[in-house]
């Protein structure tokens, strides 16, 4: 980096205590906090800041230590003090003209600037759906496996949790994750550009374990996956040597069973491919020698190039990364800041992050926080000074295939801008001088 775009990451408080010794520091520190306590005393003893007789009760109630707490609830919720929520709207098709007739075509977004560490939690994992959440009694649920087969096999769900049990972390990410990308910036948040992807543990049983169980012969080389939703979903899988070692059958999501609105009480999972082809509900796998060609990988789910012509089955997510914090509509103040954000590879592991802070003219390497797994989403950080001047923050990440996150214009330039799905390119943050973020196109 040249020497005039050097950041200071010392994270210093003032230019003052450079100059200082740690010890008249520490002095510093010691007398302006007895200096307050004795204010507080004061203040204490004249019955402005401690209980007395004349304090209001509803003052007294809130203080914690003066009521007793609550009981244990049986099912455990978050402080009434946090604010969490998903937005929710109309998918992105809808909003194209694509199905927007279907009231039930309904997406949520999970708010990845206010989430900690990599996992999501279940009542905030981001939600697409194309006909509502069914309600689905498990113990009439059956899940059929047939096809090109030497045996076709029904489980129910309790028989399938009998089986050899697996479990790992991975995201899913709807391929329609940062679709206005492609359109003209808008000044909005990271959960609007970003938030179509959530990280769970997942847990069930391998979808190997069951092609064994049926004996799926050798020319099966595609499945068709069929959920229970009014939408009729389905789709077709190839069964590639990484679905086939990846793939599995779940039940359960971060410890507990799958929340409705994620499949309950079935879904596929297929670790780095598109979120609609990990199919919730789901009630049937059926083996074929070739692509089922449904009306969801021809009508929806396929990448409109620039010379007109369709691109199907482009299933893998490619690496993309995004800065969580600072990020769209956060307002910040000069002085230290840790960048911090999220990266993921539908490929393997992100290898390198690295970060700028000047729109991409330099780059510096951010530190990955453990775990870093493949397919899962992998925390970073990075130290910023800021000194109150615009900025424009960017990150970019490398997966272990070597792939490199793109610019906008170099994914433009290959892709165009007629698609909807599969869009990865840099994701840009502008500082304005007040401390306003601002997502733009740089």
């Amino acid at each position: 980096m040249s020497e005039g775009g050097r950041i200071d990451q010392a994270g210093s408080v003032s230019g003052r205590r450079e100059e200082m010794r740690p010890e008249e520091w520490q002095e510093v520190n010691r007398r302006t906090f007895l200096a307050g306590s004795a204010s507080l005393m004061a203040l204490g003893a004249a019955g402005l800041v401690f209980g007395n007789a004349n304090a209001d009760e509803a003052d007294q109630a809130r203080d914690p230590m003066r009521v007793p707490g609550t009981l244990p609830r049986p099912y455990g919720e978050r402080s009434p003090f946090e604010k969490l929520t998903r937005l929710g709207g109309a998918g992105p098709e809808a909003l194209h003209g694509w199905g927007a007739n279907a009231p039930n075509n309904f997406n949520s977004l999970t708010p990845l600037q206010d989430l900690h560490g990599i996992i999501t939690p279940a009542s905030l994992h981001f939600e697409r759906h194309h006909n509502g959440v069914p309600a689905i009694d498990p113990a009439r649920h059956r899940l059929l496996v047939h096809g090109l087969a030497e045996r076709s096999l029904l489980f129910t769900v309790e028989e399938l949790k009998r089986l050899p049990a697996v479990a790992r972390l991975a995201f899913i990410e709807c391929s329609g994750n940062t679709w206005d990308g492609w359109r003209e910036a808008q000044d909005v948040t990271v959960q609007d550009t970003h938030g179509l992807t959530s990280n769970s543990e997942w847990t069930g049983v391998k979808l190997s374990t069951l092609l064994k169980a049926v004996g799926a012969r050798r020319e099966a080389t595609w499945m068709l996956a069929e959920g229970s939703d009014a939408s009729g979903l389905n789709r077709s899988v190839p069964l590639t040597n990484d679905v086939l070692n990846d793939a599995m059958i779940c039940y359960g999501q971060n410890g507990e069973a799958l929340r409705p609105e994620q499949g309950y009480p079935l879904r596929l999972l297929l670790p780095g491919l598109e979120g609609n082809i990990n199919v919730k509900w789901l009630r049937r796998l059926k083996l074929g020698s070739a692509p089922f060609m449904t009306r969801w990988e021809t009508a929806k789910y396929t990448d409109l190039m620039p010379d007109g012509k369709a691109y199907q089955f482009s299933l893998v997510m490619e690496a993309k990364s995004v800065i969580t914090s600072p990020s769209g509509q956060q307002q910040i103040q000069p002085g230290f800041h840790e960048i911090r954000g999220l990266a993921w590879s539908g490929r393997g592991r992100v290898t390198k992050v690295e970060v700028s802070v000047d729109g991409g003219h330099t780059w510096q390497g951010a530190q990955l926080q453990e775990p870093v797994l493949p397919k899962c989403h992998t925390r970073f950080r990075f130290p910023w000074q800021w000194h109150g001047q615009e900025a424009i923050l960017q990150s970019r990440c490398v997966d272990e295939t070597g792939y490199i996150q793109p610019t906008r214009q170099e994914l433009v330039k290959v892709r165009g801008t007629n698609s909807l799905y599969h869009y990865n390119a840099i994701q840009s943050w502008r500082v304005e001088r007040d401390g306003r973020v601002r997502n733009i196109y740089a």
